[in-house]
């Protein structure tokens, strides 16, 4: 299994709280908004004598008001299209385990995230990469790109939408190139769209599912995680509207019995959050954005593209190694008793070699930190021994 570039230099991280450093995390997506307060309620409400397994699917209950959500959203599926996974997490294993088996291949524009990788790893499957530039923000690659990957083993087409790492957001006609490649070669196009509520300037999120002529190709993977800063309640969704689909990876569902129940609960009640919820959620991030990538690109030697979607932004730094870079942060640095703590870029490629001078940074802090952090950061830069320019 590979090691999770988010995850791995936590012992550095507390490592350096212990020496008395203000750490400003920027490595990981935990956002730091409250959780709706109607979930948090219906957590204290609860008053079940005894926290019972649920069906391996999920909650009926869960599933059938699950279903009027994407309605809203112009998606139109039953309870029954609907498996419950202890996050985004479970479900794109299960996607994965049900479609391919062992030596198949799933092709993603990289850089992706990283936990793809230990997801393919614990499937059987193999990862074959299509290179996306930060030159193009991250753009969709050429679809004649796609075309070369594709083998007498590839199943699969798998796109994060909003994307993380990059927060790039791909559009509707990025999308139907993938819907006409689906189709030439029978595929199945895996759509993780957890950050589909943050979106920015304007643009508007198009779903995978609204993609005509391949109900029985597409498979959406959802979490709660992020919409509803709910992170800890583990709760995401697969969604499919091929039955065969379906009835297999409900097997992967009953073999861990169920998803968790009280996560279900606090789900199930945020989907009545207030858009005025959602409204200030996205008028903070894009407050955090700004900060963020204004602040990068007037750093010297480095560059920044404005993401259109989720919380993310990998950034171009003159540094030899962001292994290196990321560590020495919290090894050895200090500007003023802080440091900063990020993912190395290279963590989000399957092509190795590749990130080396990048970063994916999280802007889940509120703007005032994230100001202290660029500073951090640019103070870093100055007197890092590895900078190249």
């Amino acid at each position: 299994m590979p090691e999770s570039p988010i995850r791995k230099l936590v012992p550095y991280a507390e490592a350096a709280k212990k020496r008395g450093m203000k750490v400003y995390h920027l490595n990981i997506g935990q956002p730091d908004i409250h959780t709706p307060e109607i979930a948090l309620q219906a957590l204290r409400d609860f008053d079940l004598k005894v926290i019972e397994y649920s069906h391996s699917a999920g909650i009926l209950s869960y599933r059938e008001k699950l279903a009027t959500y994407y309605e809203k959203h112009d998606i139109h599926i039953t309870a029954e299209d609907i498996i419950i996974g202890a996050g985004a997490s479970e479900a794109l294993l299960f996607a994965f385990q049900t479609i391919m088996d062992p030596g198949d291949e799933v092709i993603i524009p990289e850089p992706f995230y990283a936990n793809y990788n230990g997801f393919a790893t614990n499937a059987g499957i193999n990862v074959k990469p299509i290179f996306s530039s930060i030159e193009t923000s991250f753009a969709l690659p050429p679809i004649a790109d796609f075309e070369k990957a594709i083998g007498p083993k590839t199943k699969a087409i798998l796109v994060c939408n909003p994307n993380n790492p990059t927060g790039y957001l791909y559009n509707e006609e990025e999308l139907e190139t993938l819907r006409q490649l689906v189709i030439k070669h029978d595929l199945y196009l895996i759509a993780d769209e957890v950050y589909r509520e943050f979106c920015y300037d304007g643009h508007q999120h198009f779903s995978c599912m609204h993609l005509k002529g391949i109900d029985d190709n597409v498979i959406l993977i959802d979490s709660v995680s992020k919409r509803y800063s709910a992170c800890g309640v583990r709760i995401g969704c697969m969604i499919s509207k091929n039955k065969q689909v379906m009835k297999t990876a409900l097997k992967f569902a009953q073999a861990r019995l169920s998803p968790p129940t009280l996560g279900q609960v606090v789900a199930e009640a945020a989907i009545d959050t207030p858009d005025v919820y959602f409204e200030e959620v996205l008028s903070e991030y894009l407050q955090r954005r700004n900060t963020v990538v204004d602040a990068i690109n007037k750093m010297e030697g480095a560059f920044c593209p404005t993401p259109k979607g989720a919380f993310y932004v990998v950034a171009q730094l003159p540094i030899d190694d962001s292994d290196v870079f990321c560590q020495w942060l919290l090894e050895s640095f200090d500007y003023k008793g802080q440091t900063v703590m990020m993912a190395p870029a290279s963590g989000f490629y399957s092509t190795q070699g590749r990130g080396k001078d990048e970063v994916r940074i999280s802007y889940v802090l509120n703007v005032e930190d994230l100001k202290h952090a660029m500073k951090a950061l640019e103070e870093a830069l100055k007197v890092y021994p590895g900078r190249t320019i």
